[in-house]
């Protein structure tokens, strides 16, 4: 039910070069469609990034397991809530054990989310009551009170996984309890829906462009490796996205975004000013809703 991705690594050193994994992307035709319900791809000796079957439903989710020495913090659950048919409970128990029997402890698993969209945390139900497992509530007070984020949005915080320290920044406007989560050992900036290679979909205008600057700011005193969304709709023709509902993606765009991107998106913010407006850039396309 799941496809690993097997690597030899070290501690923080990228194990497979992000822009190169070929992600299971669908199929033509997804009666009879053999592939994981959930592809793992282990970024590092610490770090996880698992992809929902297009198949299994067309938005294809990414969703991020990090782990330090005392916890691991789970990003999402995805966009099915069967078990059975989307094991992610059972995957990300897995993964975890291994690492648990490597180190000789338990870890207590946080699971929080980007953002409150139904593709992002259906699968809660999977880990409600488990043992050593916390579910973040969804709502925006939820999110500031379990983090700490005391000055929403303009505050961040600090979440100690243990000898992990993973940065939480609020960048509401997709959707109104949105974070990013900046990662100081991989370099990597999480972004959620809010920034990735697809529709950039605004809910609240206003907010999106406050949160892009912040995201821009924040960059530019930290050093990222990538901006990580969690999704892929763009192809690799500049502009081009994939209608809604797609279920194959021969040709999509790499995961994961880079600083300069951020900074263009900030740019097209400015120029457009505060008249929510349609745009489209070789790598994203802005969309009010």
């Amino acid at each position: 039910m799941l496809a690993l991705g097997a690597c030899t690594t070290t501690r923080n050193r990228p194990a497979v070069e992000l822009e190169r994994v070929a992600w299971l992307h669908g199929a033509a035709t997804c009666a009879g469609n053999a592939d994981p319900a959930i592809q793992v791809i282990r970024y590092n000796d610490r770090t996880w990034i698992l992809r929902q079957n297009k198949c299994l439903n067309y938005e294809a989710p990414f969703l991020f397991l990090l782990v330090g020495e005392q916890k691991a913090l789970l990003l999402d659950t995805g966009a099915t809530p069967d078990s059975s048919t989307f094991p992610l409970y059972r995957t990300v128990r897995h993964l975890l054990q291994g690492w648990e029997a490597a180190h000789g402890r338990k870890l207590e698993l946080v699971v929080a989310h980007t953002h409150n969209h139904g593709d992002h945390r259906a699968a809660d139900e999977q880990f409600r009551g488990r043992p050593n497992v916390h579910l973040v509530g969804l709502e925006a007070p939820d999110v500031q009170h379990f983090f700490g984020l005391e000055a929403w949005p303009v505050q961040s915080a600090i979440f100690e996984l243990g000898r992990r320290p993973l940065e939480i920044i609020p960048i509401p406007g997709h959707q109104a309890a949105s974070i990013a989560v900046y990662d100081a050992a991989t370099r990597l900036l999480f972004t959620g829906d809010t920034v990735y290679p697809g529709r950039l979909y605004v809910q609240d205008w206003p907010a999106f462009r406050a949160s892009i600057q912040r995201l821009v700011t924040f960059a530019a005193h930290h050093k990222v490796a990538y901006v990580v969304g969690n999704h892929i709709e763009m192809s690799r023709t500049p502009g081009v996205d994939y209608p809604t509902g797609t279920t194959f993606q021969p040709d999509e765009h790499p995961l994961p975004l880079h600083v300069a991107d951020l900074q263009r998106l900030n740019r097209h913010l400015h120029a457009l000013g505060d008249q929510p407006t349609r745009q489209v850039d070789d790598a994203f396309i802005i969309d009010p809703k």
